[in-house]
């Protein structure tokens, strides 16, 4: 399969599946006497498998682990669960941080009365560095 052939059946662009290889993420394919890159059909199951974890979050790192593992007589289920449990556990951790990240915001938005001298706007002055506050108290 040439380039184009193997992004549109992955759902990728032909940008993608060369940074992919550029990766290591998925093999060096051979070249066709012509020069053209000549891929096989698993390029695009592993394509495909990258494009799915990184909708799930996964890091291109951790794909390559998981490529690793997957690519691996010794790896068990018990060690791509474990990688898996971890990227839960950051989501999670990230999920609350935009929640408080939300309902901070939130409290500068409902404070705002939304009129008035813009040097009055009391989400610039919360946004700004305590040194510039104390100077613009003076």
């Amino acid at each position: 399969m040439k380039i184009g052939e193997v992004a549109r059946a992955a759902g990728l662009g032909i940008d993608a599946v060369r940074f992919y290889e550029r990766e290591g993420l998925i093999p060096a394919p051979a070249r066709r006497a012509s020069g053209y890159r000549q891929y096989t059909p698993e390029v695009v199951v592993n394509l495909r498998f990258i494009k799915r974890a990184k909708d799930l979050g996964f890091s291109l790192k951790e794909i390559g682990e998981l490529l690793r593992l997957e690519a691996s007589e010794g790896a068990t289920p018990a060690e791509v669960r474990e990688r898996a449990e971890a990227k839960l556990e950051d989501l999670e951790e990230r999920i609350r941080s935009l929640q408080r990240m939300r309902r901070a915001l939130r409290k500068l938005v409902e404070s705002c009365p939304g009129k008035g001298p813009l040097s009055d706007c009391s989400i610039l002055r919360a946004l700004a560095p305590p040194e510039t506050q104390r100077r613009n108290e003076r």
